[in-house]
């Protein structure tokens, strides 16, 4: 009889994508602020992530606000780490956003206009409102179904109970349904927002602790409510200045908007049903006319004047920042002095030279008038030992077992190369000790690789030898000797 072969079935409701920087947690800073040697993905670079942590620290007591800070050092030093490590340690609630330099020139709009969605997308506006919630324990759920298909619609009674009180409430069709897609059961601890219908899962009651059912790695527990069932609750709303401006500027008018003068989070939350909201997901925003963002500035300051609303200036990081035009560097010098204004962080791995746009030379290539507002932070090589234990957090991070002869080849490599590349080599090291049906990565693995694969420099030479033989080449045969050469290649 031929065995029976099963297919491996796999689990695609979780994938996750293991990046350059997905090892990052956070700056790896201790209470005191003082950097740990190895922390929350970060390796090396004490006095960067001090000085990066010390931003921080300003950043949530709301000391520093309309300020640039300036992280340069070479390729390869952990520029864009630092600022995912500032990213990962401010949490959700303050916003972070990201872009390249280069993206301004590509899209459909406007330097300034692309440079001025970016800044309000670093900016958070908090808003408060109060609403009704039923909260509570549930004792049991009745459903009434239909004998006859199509005949009526379901309903239903749900009982619930607080340390003090018990009561029943009907169900109807859309509410039978919202608790059956949250999957409550008896014993579960939910909350309900009155006017809009929505189900909440709080967690499972101690007093089910006991049922074997309900045990799970991902049970969580929680105590019986207290107090009345209906109850009034204080609900933060959290969203960018970018996001009210594409939402009022795609459905609804600026008049509409200043007439508005209470129930703000209901304004926002009925808007964001329609058009103006789905706009936010293609990316089809468009310019955005400064009217309409004077007046939701305006708007958003009566909010916070009635205590409706507060603001959040989150990070704005520009990555390649050299990359921006003497157009885009005068607009950054007006939009640090706003009152709204973020905190700008940039990164660049250029010494002296031109400033975009211009035929003048500069240090980073950015202008001194904007030098002069940053705060610059210098990022350090790696030494060999730091280069190391940063392969040691790769190897982790894309769960590849290596052995130690191997990581210690591998580290040489990417002393001699560049880290970049020796991080490159680590999944593709575990493939080829795959195909040999091995299960740690050997030195033979390393070495088949690097033969594979070319780094920076032993591309340059190759192109050096046979340069003739490619089309449109520009050196000549006779650029110099070896030491020239090597020169290049430094």
């Amino acid at each position: 009889m031929a065995d029976l072969k099963l297919s491996e079935t796999r689990d695609l409701t979780r994938i996750e994508r293991i990046g350059a920087h997905s090892h990052i947690r956070g700056l790896g800073l201790d209470s005191a602020l003082e950097p740990r040697a190895v922390s929350e993905g970060m390796v090396g670079q004490t006095s960067a992530r001090k000085a990066a942590g010390i931003i921080l620290q300003m950043i949530k007591e709301g000391r520093i606000a309309g300020r640039a800070v300036l992280i340069a050092g070479q390729p390869g030093t952990g520029k864009t780490a630092i600022a995912m490590g500032m990213a990962k340690s401010l949490g959700l609630e303050t916003p972070f956003a990201m872009i390249s330099a280069s993206e301004i020139f590509s899209l459909e709009m406007s330097k300034t206009e692309a440079l001025m969605q970016s800044f309000r997308k670093a900016i958070a506006v908090r808003i408060k409102e109060e609403t009704e919630v039923i909260e509570g324990e549930v004792v049991e759920i009745q459903i009434d179904r239909p004998a006859v298909a199509g005949a009526a619609l379901k309903t239903g009674k749900l009982t619930m109970k607080t340390t003090e009180m018990e009561g029943v409430y009907d169900l109807g069709a859309k509410m039978i349904e919202s608790l059956g897609k949250e999957k409550v059961q008896s014993g579960d601890v939910i909350a309900i927002d009155k006017p809009s219908g929505k189900v909440t899962k709080l967690g499972r009651s101690f007093s089910r602790s006991r049922d074997y059912d309900a045990i799970g790695p991902q049970v969580r527990f929680v105590q019986c409510p207290g107090g009345e069932l209906q109850k009034r609750k204080e609900i933060v709303h959290c969203v960018t200045l970018h996001e009210i401006d594409v939402i009022n500027s795609r459905v609804v008018s600026v008049a509409s908007l200043l007439s508005c003068t209470s129930g703000a989070v209901s304004w926002v939350s009925t808007v964001m049903l329609t058009q103006g909201f789905l706009a936010l997901f293609t990316g089809d925003t468009g310019e955005i006319r400064a009217e309409v963002r004077e007046q939701i500035d305006t708007k958003v300051a009566e909010w916070r004047e009635e205590g409706k609303a507060e603001i959040v200036p989150g990070v704005l990081f520009i990555d390649e920042v050299h990359m921006l035009d003497i157009e885009c560097f005068s607009f950054l010098n007006r939009a640090l002095e706003n009152e709204m204004a973020p905190i700008l962080a940039v990164a660049t791995n250029r010494g002296i030279t031109t400033i975009r746009g211009t035929n003048y030379k500069s240090p980073h290539g950015i202008p001194i008038d904007l030098l002069d507002r940053l705060l610059i932070i210098t990022t350090q090589p790696y030494t060999k030992d730091e280069i190391h234990k940063i392969l040691d957090i790769r190897c982790q991070e894309e769960d590849v077992e290596i052995a130690e002869e191997a990581k210690a080849l591998l580290t040489h490599i990417g002393v001699e190369t560049s880290l970049r590349y020796a991080i490159h080599l680590i999944t593709a090291a575990a493939l080829a000790c795959q195909k040999r049906k091995g299960k740690v990565v050997e030195n033979e693995d390393i070495t088949r690789v690097y033969n594979l694969f070319l780094d920076v420099k032993r591309s340059t030479q190759y192109l050096m030898e046979y340069q003739e033989q490619y089309m449109f080449s520009e050196a000549s045969i006779g650029d110099g000797d070896e030491d020239g050469t090597s020169a290049k290649l430094s």
